[in-house]
């Protein structure tokens, strides 16, 4: 019983380094990522942001002089109509900045096969609070993306133990320690047993 919780911790920390592995395989890049956010979302943001700066630009010449700027700008409109337009613009980068993000981490879990509505309620219940926090915890407890299949190339999820399509082990385990390893290691990263000399005698024999 003492060696329960060790074995139990051993098994999370293998887990962990395998998430890691495979999170670095992904390459994600900017835009690419960018791309998952629905384009009408894009396309809303972008309207709502010129109805303000519309809007904007009519009550600032519609008010009185003095109502909005301080004195030194009530005799040059157009140089209060452009401050007005820069302030709305960093009000608006902000809020849209935070939209994507609420977007982007419903899709982003979709894809990978978490609960999507969980993490986005999560990342907006702490927006008001801890800013950022939310979405911080998403990026370190996400799943890795689906990948392909070492052997016959076919698209698995992160958590399949074999490929449904031909029942490949993906996650194999050191023949010497029997800890898991990842398809790429070419050593135990726990032994130091020799993977692919292992590999080769097992495919050897018949």
């Amino acid at each position: 019983m003492t060696d329960y919780p060790q074995k139990v911790s051993d098994s999370f920390n293998e887990r962990l380094r395998l998430i890691r592995l495979r999170r670095k395989k992904e390459n994600l890049h900017f835009w690419q990522e960018f791309r998952i956010i629905p384009r009408w979302l894009i396309v809303l943001v972008i309207l709502l942001f010129l109805a303000a700066q519309v809007i904007a630009l009519l009550v600032n010449l519609m008010v009185d002089k003095g109502q909005i700027f301080p004195p030194e700008l009530q005799s040059e409109p157009a140089l209060a109509s452009l401050a007005l337009a820069a302030i709305i613009t960093g009000v608006s980068l902000v809020i849209a900045t935070l939209i994507f993000m609420i977007a982007y981490v419903n899709r982003d879990a979709k894809r990978r096969g978490m609960n999507s509505a969980l993490w986005t309620i999560l990342v907006i219940l702490f927006l008001p609070t801890w800013g950022l926090i939310g979405l911080i915890i998403y990026l370190l407890m996400r799943e890795p993306l689906p990948y392909n299949c070492p052997q016959c190339a076919a698209t698995v999820g992160a958590r399949f133990n074999f490929c449904p399509n031909c029942k490949c082990n993906l996650h194999p385990s050191c023949p010497q320690c029997k800890r898991e390893v990842v398809e790429t290691d070419k050593f135990c990263p726990y032994c130091g047993n020799d993977l692919k000399t292992a590999s080769n005698a097992l495919e050897a024999k018949p």
